[in-house]
């Protein structure tokens, strides 16, 4: 009985912030930061959205994509059509996933309720905070390549991975490698702190900061060179059908490295003072931004082939030879442009994952997790799996991860189609968070099948060509039909999921379009005392269907 009453002391000293008056079961659907965000905190303008694309651009894994459509054969301007093309339709997708949540100030996790169901949408949240925890282990390992850079750059003598084997495994990590991705990890923590409506400025400052150093390395790189290198002058080396294929690839690559983003940036357009400042902000600056990147990437590597007789792809690399070669100077421009580097990984980090991990795990748990403790707990998940292990492992482990979007497209689908095709623009919000069995989203036990239905199919169509990418021998139509993975998963699931709810219509919809959001503040979500007259309406009107009209609080 003691150890009982230990045990509920410590629940209720541990549990976080929720509106007075919520049954048990809103507690596992509602807290503070899952709640729609009130007119106080929403302080996202269209400056601050550009701020946090240019700043998100800027980071190694933009800068590799383009290289490696090079290495796989096309020209430096094919891969850079490549870019342009990819980042402008990644840039549709996010302006259609961020219009949810600047309109309704509601995250990703309290979206897919409305498709899933009330209970259905916490695979689909899992699937996502699993994949930032990863990933974040995986950019903080970069970012601590960066500060072995700047710790080099400072002693060079005495900070060399080939002469230092790992504490652990020396094929994975030497002691520098490691020591350093856990300085970047540990100063990584304060910046979770910050709330999120708040850390828009450490966007401003890494775009003012960021984007002049990488110029800086372009400059520098082009200067001892003596000219911008082979690779702008070096043609194509595919041909016919094999190059329409590889840049279908190349597309298909740069819409593969914002697929986690598509699905989660209503976790930050919900902090948009207007609906209009998540639009041309996003849609302009994404493809311009990582264009511009990826531009001084292929340059610098072009470059590269000039000094060394080969190019350097990997700039991180180019920075420690660059050590090797100079004098203190050259060291200090080293420290600086590594420096820019570190920020740019910690800005990614925290946008694409930090945030992302703590609003989805605040969704798993709101009793007892918000998105800060969320923060710290992706942030200790992402040290404990030692990504460093992943990274050099034999397998390619960005197939993979660029694999995953398959899974990831058939959530965006269903989730678009729903709101734009199926509800018109229309969502009860009071009712995302409402537990009941007649409530308009809890659909069959808290679960909606035919956003499962449609999920899985659009899965099932890329699963042939899935085992293919990672070393099955498969018919090459699915290798092909793999090649186009976001854009036939996502409109399979979406298809799929619009004819569905035709057939079987679905609660709480629209015959035209109709967005309710303006009137949303602060919204209470305990049941009242009007609740059973409510639910007595909802069910006389509805039927096994139909739509409901508009009702906000």
């Amino acid at each position: 009985m003691a150890a009982k009453s230990r045990f509920r002391y410590w629940a209720d000293r541990l549990a976080v912030e929720s509106e007075p008056g919520l049954t048990a079961s809103q507690l596992m659907l509602t807290n503070h930061d899952l709640k729609p965000v009130e007119r106080a905190r929403r302080q996202w303008g269209s400056w601050n959205f550009v701020g946090f694309w240019i700043a998100d651009s800027f980071n190694i894994n933009t800068w590799m994509i383009s290289s490696s459509m090079i290495v796989a054969g096309l020209s430096w301007w094919q891969a850079w059509l490549c870019v342009w093309l990819g980042y402008a339709v990644a840039a549709v997708f996010i302006v259609l996933t961020g219009r949810i949540g600047a309109v309704y100030h509601v995250g990703f996790p309290i979206v897919g309720r409305a498709s899933f169901g009330i209970w259905g949408s916490l695979w689909p949240v899992f699937n996502r905070a699993a994949m930032a925890c990863v990933w974040y282990g995986v950019q903080a390992y970069i970012g601590g390549q960066c500060v072995y850079l700047m710790i080099r750059a400072i002693w060079r003598s005495g900070w060399d991975r080939t002469t230092m084997p790992g504490p652990f495994d020396p094929a994975a990590s030497s002691t520098p490698d490691y020591v350093s991705f856990f300085l970047f990890w540990l100063v990584s923590l304060p910046a979770i702190w910050f709330p999120v409506h708040k850390i828009r400025h450490l966007f401003t400052v890494k775009a003012y900061f960021v984007p002049p150093a990488g110029i800086a390395f372009l400059v520098w790189a082009v200067v001892r060179a003596g000219n911008i290198g082979a690779i702008v002058r070096q043609p194509n080396t595919v041909h016919g059908s094999a190059l329409a294929w590889e840049l279908v690839r190349g597309v298909m690559s740069s819409i593969a490295n914002f697929a986690t983003l598509i699905v989660n940036d209503p976790d930050f357009s919900r902090f948009a003072r207007r609906p209009r400042d998540a639009f041309w902000s996003q849609l302009v600056t994404i493809p311009v931004g990582f264009a511009l990147t990826s531009l001084i990437g292929i340059l610098v590597s072009s470059s590269s082939a000039v000094i060394y007789g080969a190019p350097v792809w990997d700039p991180l690399k180019l920075l420690d030879r660059f050590i090797d070669d100079g004098g203190s100077g050259q060291r200090f421009g080293v420290f600086i442009i590594a420096l820019a580097f570190a920020l740019a990984q910690l800005g990614t980090n925290i946008a694409a994952n930090s945030v992302s991990a703590g609003t989805d795990m605040t969704a798993l748990l709101p009793r007892w997790i918000n998105i800060r403790r969320g923060g710290y707990i992706c942030a200790a998940v992402g040290l404990a799996m030692c990504p460093y292990n992943l990274l050099t492992s034999a397998n390619n482990f960005t197939t993979y991860l660029s694999a995953y979007s398959v899974f990831l497209s058939s959530i965006a689908g269903v989730m678009i189609s729903d709101y734009y095709f199926v509800r018109r623009g229309f969502l009860d919000i009071r009712e995302l968070y409402d537990a009941r069995r007649t409530g308009p989203y809890f659909y069959t036990c808290g679960v909606h099948w035919r956003a499962y239905a449609a999920y899985i199919a659009g899965i099932l169509v890329n699963v042939v060509g899935f085992a293919g990418a990672v070393g099955t021998k498969v018919p090459i139509g699915a290798t092909y039909l793999y090649n186009l993975n976001f854009f036939v998963g996502f409109g399979v699931s979406s298809a799929m999921y619009w004819a569905l709810c035709r057939l079987f219509p679905v609660p709480a919809t629209s015959d035209k379009w109709m967005e309710v959001g303006d009137e949303i503040d602060d919204v209470h979500v305990a049941y009242d005392r009007d609740s059973d007259q409510y639910d007595e309406e909802r069910v006389a009107g509805e039927g096994k269907g139909g739509s409901l009209s508009p009702r906000v609080d």
